[in-house]
């Protein structure tokens, strides 16, 4: 009897002998990179390849990159405006009675005023200033960061006109000065060119009035600004193109 149960034992170790090593699941054998199931494994490749750490490296690569892209940016807007003052200022040095002057506000290269000595002389608009003494537009422009590739803002600061597409605040409006209507190849040239066109085709006349006047400012000229883009987005633009001017 006592030989029987020792055989039947005998044989249930060496059935779960025999199973535990097939399995790989023994608790003294070590596992290897190629065993497992097919989602252990799966698992475990992950784990390799994508760590906690990996993923909090590459917040700091993009961040660079931006940086990088801000600081050519700026290089490049550096660049473009200095050939155009140059430019600009080298022609004008050359003409005893220039149709537009620029100079830098506070010696800032991306801050610029610009004074338009010439408008059509037989339009309203020259007759005003002619009679009332004023011989030229005082202009005001920003260069963004992205300029040239983004259009500058521009203002009128003095004298106040009505109409003539000048709206509240001193602000323009034109196409060209928006995303919408920019090209990267205008000029600061053909920016003042279009105005003086502009202003002209829409019967801008030199305030005369001082009762009830608007504070010409740039935070106003600037709310003013967005709301007319928002208008003629929906609407449409009706300014005269470059080849009118």
């Amino acid at each position: 009897m006592s030989r029987s149960k020792e055989k039947v034992s005998g044989l249930f170790r060496k059935l779960f002998k025999s199973t535990n090593s097939k399995d790989g699941e023994g608790p003294s054998k070590p596992s290897t990179p190629g065993s497992g199931s097919p989602a252990r494994r799966i698992l475990r490749g992950c784990r390799d390849t994508v760590s906690p750490a990996a993923t909090s490296q590459a917040s700091p690569c993009f961040s660079s990159k931006g940086k990088r892209d801000d600081a050519q940016n700026k290089t490049v807007r550096a660049r473009r405006l200095m050939k155009e003052l140059r430019d600009l200022q080298r022609f004008q040095n050359s003409k005893t009675d220039p149709v537009f002057t620029v100079e830098l506000v506070d010696d800032n290269l991306f801050e610029w005023h610009v004074k338009l000595f010439k408008v059509d002389g037989e339009s309203d608009l020259g007759i005003d200033m002619r009679d009332l003494g004023i011989n030229h537009i005082l202009l005001h422009l920003i260069f963004p960061e992205n300029f040239p590739f983004a259009p500058p803002f521009m203002r009128v600061i003095s004298p106040r006109i009505e109409k003539g597409f000048v709206m509240e605040g001193g602000a323009i409006c034109m196409e060209l000065l928006t995303p919408r209507g920019w090209a990267s190849a205008y000029t600061v040239e053909a920016v003042i060119m279009q105005f003086a066109a502009s202003v002209v085709k829409g019967q801008g006349r030199i305030q005369r009035k001082n009762k009830g006047q608007k504070v010409f400012s740039r935070r106003t000229a600037e709310e003013s600004f967005r709301s007319l883009v928002k208008t003629h987005d929906k609407y449409g633009w009706v300014t005269p193109s470059l080849a009118d001017g």
